[in-house]
C-alpha cells in the first residue's frame, strides 16, 4: 500500500482483472496496482476512506455498494467523459489515472449508484425485451414462409393471429405438409412465447401497484406499467438531474446544437442515452396524443397548438420530452400528476 495517503482512487474494472491507480490530494500518482476484482474488494477493505471512481459499467453498481459500506465515497462516470482524460496510448494503467483525473474534476457529471432492487427491474424489462424481439422475428419469418407460398397476410399481430387462426381452423392454408407442420410448429413457439411475456407483464404490473414511485408515474398519460417500472429502474427519484430538462437531455430527447461564432443552429434530437427508454417514452407519447388533444388543460392546449404547424411525428417526440419532464418533476416531488387548470 502507499505510504502517501490516497485521495482519490481509479479503478479501470475488468472481467476478471482490474487495474488501479491512486492519487494524492495534489494529483500526483502514488500507487498502481493490477489486481482481481475478489483481491480489490480486500485491498479497498484495507483502504483508509477515499474517493473511488469508476467508470459505470458491467459490475460498477455492486461494487460501487459495496466500497461506501466500507466508508469511501464512490463517483461513477459515463465512459464518454473519461476518455478526453487519457493520454496518448490506451493502456488499462492509463485508463486508470484517466478515471482518478476525471473524478477530481468539480463540473463532473456522476452516474446515482442502483441499487440491488433497480438493476433486478432492469434485468426484467431485458429480458422482456429480448422475448418481444424474439416474437417479433418469428412473426416475420411466419409471413415470408407463407407469402412465398402466395400466402398474404396482415402485418398487425393481433390481425395476423386471427386470420392464422381462421385459416388454420378451416383448413384454407394451401400449402404442403411438410410446411404446413412448420407453421404448426412456429404457432406454439409463438404461444409459448406470448405466455411468457404475458408473466413478465403481469410481474411489472404488481411492481408498478407496490411502488410508490411507480404508482404515482402511472398516473401520467402515456406513462403505463412498462414506463413507470423501467423509468424507477433507470431512474430511480430523479435525483441526479437539476431539473425537467436535464432528464429530457439524458434520453436523448432535445435537439443536438452546433453553435458557432455566436450563431445557433439546433438539428434533430441527438439520441443520447437510453434506447429502451426513449423508444418507451415515444410509444407512450404517441398512444396519449389523442388523450391530450381532447383534454382542456395546459398540455392539451400546447398539442393542439404544435400540431396546427408541425407532423404528428415531430409533435409525438416533442411530447415524449415533455413527458420526460413531467416524470422528473412527480418523482423529485412526490405527488401524483396533476393536469393543471382548465384552458379558457
Amino acid at each position: 500500500m502507499a505510504k502517501t495517503p490516497i485521495a482519490t482512487l481509479g479503478i479501470d474494472l475488468g472481467k476478471n482483472s482490474c487495474s488501479l491507480a491512486g492519487m494524492d490530494a495534489s494529483g500526483s500518482v502514488v500507487l498502481r496496482k493490477r489486481m482481481t476484482r475478489e483481491g480489490l474488494i480486500k485491498f479497498t477493505g484495507e483502504l483508509p476512506a477515499c474517493v473511488v471512481a469508476m467508470e459505470a459499467c458491467c459490475g460498477a453498481h455492486y461494487l460501487g455498494r459495496t466500497f461506501e459500506t466500507q466508508g469511501h465515497t464512490v463517483r461513477l462516470m459515463s465512459p464518454e467523459y473519461v476518455a478526453p482524460y487519457v493520454k496518448a496510448q490506451k493502456t488499462d494503467d492509463r485508463d486508470a489515472e484517466a478515471i482518478a483525473e476525471a473524478a477530481t474534476r468539480p463540473t463532473m457529471r456522476l452516474v446515482t449508484l442502483k441499487t440491488e432492487a433497480q438493476l433486478d427491474l432492469q434485468v426484467l424489462h431485458r429480458a422482456r425485451e429480448r422475448l418481444v424481439a424474439g416474437r417479433t422475428r418469428l412473426t416475420n419469418q411466419l409471413r415470408a414462409v407463407l407469402i412465398e407460398r402466395g400466402v398474404i397476410l396482415p402485418k398487425r399481430r393481433s390481425c395476423l393471429a386471427k386470420r392464422l387462426d381462421e385459416m388454420m381452423k378451416d383448413k384454407e392454408l394451401a400449402v404442403s405438409p411438410r410446411a404446413l407442420r412448420l407453421v404448426q410448429d412456429l404457432l406454439e413457439e409463438w404461444a409459448s412465447l406470448d405466455r411468457r411475456i404475458g408473466a413478465y407483464n403481469d410481474e411489472l404490473a404488481a411492481l408498478t401497484r407496490e411502488d410508490d414511485m411507480a404508482r404515482r408515474l402511472a398516473t401520467i398519460p402515456g406513462i403505463g406499467t412498462i414506463n413507470a417500472t423501467a423509468l424507477v429502474a433507470a431512474v430511480g427519484d430523479a435525483s441526479a438531474f437539476a431539473k425537467g430538462r436535464d432528464l429530457a437531455a439524458w434520453l436523448g430527447l432535445t435537439p443536438r446544437q452546433h453553435s458557432t461564432g455566436g450563431k445557433t443552429r439546433l438539428m434533430g434530437i441527438s439520441k443520447r442515452g437510453n434506447k429502451y427508454l426513449r423508444t418507451q417514452l415515444i410509444h407512450g407519447a404517441r398512444a396519449a396524443l389523442a388523450h391530450f388533444t381532447k383534454k382542456p388543460t395546459p398540455v392539451g392546449a400546447w398539442v393542439s397548438r404544435m400540431l396546427t404547424r408541425a407532423h404528428p411525428n415531430v409533435v409525438v417526440v416533442a411530447l415524449a420530452a415533455k413527458l420526460a419532464r413531467i416524470v422528473w418533476a412527480v418523482l423529485r416531488h412526490g405527488r401524483d400528476y396533476q393536469h393543471g387548470p382548465a384552458v379558457a
